[in-house]
């Protein structure tokens, strides 16, 4: 019986040597590869030259990440106390721009920040000036924050509609006032659903391209903008794209270990 149940993973084992393992270790070839064949360090001596790049995009990504947790965290915190019914409404409507495609909300944004668009019409009309805001970080932030965030609402609400309703009253009993419940045992207890949304955030953040291209004019290049020039662009060199995404794939890799190093502190804290 094991061993039929074993044959109903195989296909799943093959699907991902095809296309999660395969594609890796093409680019790690790639990345140490050059036209002529040899194994080399060149590519990633050459890198030093886009730092900026690296710089920007890891910032744009962190302060979007920021913004997707203050506003996430509340917004989840009150889905989990509505009623089950409530809940499954407002869960709707966070998940129903999911439903568009990405490519479309992205552009429908940029309808609206425009110099001309909705936005500042609607600031004209009351005797305010027109702000930039289209082909600025800001804008590309807002896409990021925009098209990102319910991946951060829903591990967060699905964490804290699960807590154990006893230990918040235990600690209530013991004379805790409600911000003191909220800081040393909802927040602690919460903190799996919040790291979890920090990696569903920030890796698509600081890899995107679309949102760079169509919210920032192009102005702003990210990583995601740098690779796609390498690998489609008129630079290309597919040996520099691909040691750019091996460095950016290690550099995020050890932000979310540390990441979930603190978590487990955290939880450890919680336990004591």
């Amino acid at each position: 019986m094991k061993n039929r149940l074993r044959l109903l993973a195989y296909p799943y084992i093959l699907w991902m040597a095809l296309f999660v393992v395969a594609p890796i270790v093409i680019v790690v070839i790639y990345a140490f590869g050059s036209a002529g064949g040899g194994f080399t360090f060149d590519n990633f001596s050459r890198m030093g030259t886009y730092l900026p790049v690296f710089i920007r995009s890891f910032k744009l990504a962190f302060e979007a990440t920021v913004f997707c947790i203050l506003l996430g965290y509340p917004l989840a915190y009150i889905l989990s106390k509505e009623s089950s019914r409530s809940q499954g409404i407002l869960v709707l409507l966070v998940l129903l721009p999911m439903w568009m495609n990405f490519l479309l909300r992205t552009y429908a944004w940029m309808s609206l920040l425009e110099n001309t668009g909705l936005i500042n019409k609607l600031l004209t009309l009351i005797g305010l000036s027109p702000v930039k805001m289209i082909n600025t970080p800001g804008a590309i932030i807002l896409g990021m924050v925009y098209n990102y965030l319910p991946f951060m609402v829903l591990p967060i609400y699905s964490v804290i509609s699960k807590l154990d309703y006893s230990l918040i009253e235990a600690a209530q009993d013991l004379g805790a006032s409600s911000a003191g419940v909220f800081r040393r045992v909802i927040f602690p207890l919460s903190l799996p659903g919040v790291l979890s949304g920090i990696t569903m955030v920030f890796v698509p953040s600081v890899s995107t391209f679309v949102i760079s291209q169509l919210l920032g004019g192009g102005k702003y290049m990210l990583l995601g903008d740098l690779i796609e020039l390498e690998f489609l662009g008129s630079a290309y060199n597919p040996y520099l794209g691909s040691a750019v995404a091996l460095v950016m794939m290690i550099v995020v890799i050890i932000m979310l270990l540390i990441m979930n190093r603190f978590g487990e502190g955290e939880e450890q804290a919680v336990m004591i």
